[in-house]
C-alpha cells in the first residue's frame, strides 16, 4: 500500500458546487476509483487559501496502469469535465500534472 497526497486551489467561486458535487459523487466514478485499487480517498477544504487536499492509499501494483485506467474512462472523464472549472492549478505543476503531487514526510500508524 502507497499513501498519495496531492493539493490544487478551487476558485472562490466555484465553492459552493465544488462540495455539492462531492456530496453526492456519480456511482460509476467511484466505482472506477474502486477497481483501480484506492481506498480511503479523502479531500479536504483549507479556506481563505482555497485549497484542495487530497489523500488517498493505493492497494495496486502498477499504479501507471492503474490511473491510466481511470483517465480512460469515459464516465470519469466527463466527472473531471464537470469538476474541473471549479479548480484551480497551482503555478508549480510539471507538464502532465492536474493535482500537484506531495511528498509524504510524516505518517503515525
Amino acid at each position: 500500500m502507497v499513501r498519495m497526497g496531492g493539493i490544487i486551489g478551487v476558485n472562490p467561486d466555484k465553492i459552493t458546487e465544488y462540495k455539492r458535487l462531492h456530496a453526492d459523487v456519480w456511482p460509476q466514478v467511484l466505482e472506477k476509483i474502486t477497481q483501480c485499487h484506492i481506498r480511503n480517498y479523502v479531500i479536504y477544504l483549507r479556506e481563505p487559501e482555497n485549497l484542495l487536499f487530497a489523500h488517498f492509499e493505493y492497494h495496486g501494483t502498477d499504479w501507471a496502469a492503474d490511473s491510466a485506467k481511470i483517465a480512460s474512462d469515459p464516465v470519469t472523464l466527463e466527472w473531471w469535465a464537470v469538476c474541473g472549472p471549479c479548480q484551480r492549478q497551482l503555478d508549480s505543476l510539471q507538464k502532465g500534472e492536474w493535482w500537484a503531487p506531495m511528498e509524504e514526510v510524516f505518517f503515525h500508524p
